[in-house]
């Protein structure tokens, strides 16, 4: 719960607030960017909801925060939107809410699929949300591109008997996963699903492609929502930026047109734009080389 005694000093005057144990996840300004910015260290709410659906959307971002450091003043309750998790982002895929603390506040989400749903990264483990995954049809594979990023997956791996997909260089997050993904070719785990390794952010980062027009990418890709463009983490890369950059250059051999990160805003874009402005990040990252 947040504590109004100790309210950012950046928060603007009204029900909404955030305090001090916000560690700046960037979880509430990808759910109401109208609502909450970002401040030194933290977020902070710049403009109280205008409109309902600016108030919704800063319900969901409360709901979501990974350590319960949003707030408001007023006679709202949080369970009004929990209904809405996972919310849809385009069928067939679901952004689960609910972000853990344990992946740093990390994005995750649900493809739901005839032949078995998939979870990729995973959210908190909670009762309500995993009522919604049962009504979904349930869990029965977890993608998990990379170690910092596994949340609560054994839990759901648990509860559905899932089977946990990861490569063998993260394996020590998951070290009782179902599947291991060995080498650095890509593999078709299904149908219209894809794991490519992605090598960089961490030494076996993998993203996976849904459809030729979903990108999941853990930590390796985002669309920087400021400059409007797709965008890397140099100074979250864990293993090796040149390994990044490669990766990364790898993916312009791919069409897709949604890109859905782990950390950062997900973004939607044309394929031909999306390879363009892949292209002009590669070179990007090489000069920051």
């Amino acid at each position: 719960m947040a504590n109004t005694t100790i309210r950012v000093a950046e928060n603007v005057a009204g029900d909404f607030f955030v305090d001090s144990t916000c560690i700046d996840c960037d979880t509430c300004r990808q759910l109401a960017p109208r609502v909450f910015r970002e401040g030194p260290n933290h977020a902070f709410v710049w403009n109280q909801p205008e409109s309902a659906d600016e108030h919704r959307a800063a319900l969901q971002a409360l709901v979501s925060c990974p350590t319960g450091s949003i707030g408001t003043a007023g006679d709202d309750s949080a369970k009004t939107v929990m209904s809405d998790f996972p919310l849809l982002v385009e069928a067939p895929v679901y952004y689960c809410g609910f972000n853990s603390q344990k992946s740093y506040g990390g994005n995750s989400y649900f493809i739901q699929q005839a032949d078995g749903n998939w979870l990729v990264d995973s959210p908190k483990f909670l009762p309500h949300l995993v009522r919604q995954f049962e009504a979904l049809g349930g869990i029965a594979n977890i993608f998990l591109t990379h170690q910092d990023d596994v949340a609560d997956a054994e839990k759901y791996a648990q509860h559905f008997g899932s089977k946990r997909y990861i490569h063998r260089n993260e394996l020590s997050s998951q070290p009782d996963a179902e599947v291991v993904l060995e080498g650095f070719d890509d593999v078709e785990l299904v149908p219209g699903l894809i794991s490519i390794p992605t090598p960089g952010h961490t030494a076996g980062h993998c993203v996976l492609l849904f459809d030729n027009r979903f990108l999941f990418t853990g930590d390796h890709l985002y669309f920087d929502r400021h400059q409007q463009q797709l965008a890397a983490f140099p100074d979250h890369c864990w293993h090796s930026w040149p390994q990044q950059i490669e990766s990364m250059q790898r993916l312009t051999q791919y069409q897709f047109e949604w890109v859905l990160p782990g950390h950062g805003q997900r973004g939607h874009l044309s394929e031909a734009e999306m390879q363009r402005q892949l292209v002009a990040l590669v070179e990007q990252m090489a000069a920051m080389r």
